[in-house]
């Protein structure tokens, strides 16, 4: 599968209906950035009217992973990736729509190569933003994730 944003889309439609319920989307991915937005509505709202962290942690890790997988698909090697630790803050209710942008392409990129030159798995920190139709940072959220190549 090409990693393009509608291709993920329609794959979270089958794999991840949790996440095409909430309303989570991507809007754009190339080989440094993904950017994906959540609406805050009914279905991910918390008692206090505002999203629920884990529909924003949700957002957050998709515009990571899909950066993971662009990179993984680049480099035509068969990789395992897995969130090791993910850690978050908070800054301001979530409501509206907000915006999750990691800009780790770069980044994922080189530690694939290393695993295919070191054949061991490394790890990388990735950050993701949240941001309100302000612009105004409403959460940040940092996985770590796992990758190493798979030797058959």
């Amino acid at each position: 599968m090409k990693i393009t944003a509608s291709n993920i889309n329609l794959f979270m439609f089958f794999k991840l209906p949790l996440g095409w319920l909430s309303g989570m989307r991507v809007k754009k991915v190339n080989e440094t950035f993904c950017v994906v937005q959540i609406r805050h509505k009914w279905i991910n709202q918390n008692p206090f009217k505002s999203m629920f962290w884990a529909a924003q942690g949700m957002a957050a890790e998709m515009s990571t992973g899909v950066l993971v997988m662009r990179a993984i698909a680049v480099s035509n090697k068969k990789v395992s990736m897995l969130v090791t630790k993910q850690e978050a803050q908070f800054y301001k209710k979530a409501t509206g729509k907000i915006t999750f942008t990691c800009n780790g392409g770069k980044m994922i990129a080189d530690v694939i190569q290393k695993s295919i030159a070191t054949n061991e798995g490394h790890m990388i920190t990735l950050t993701s933003e949240g941001k309100n139709e302000e612009g105004i940072l409403v959460s940040t959220f940092k996985f770590e994730w796992s990758l190493k190549v798979k030797n058959y």
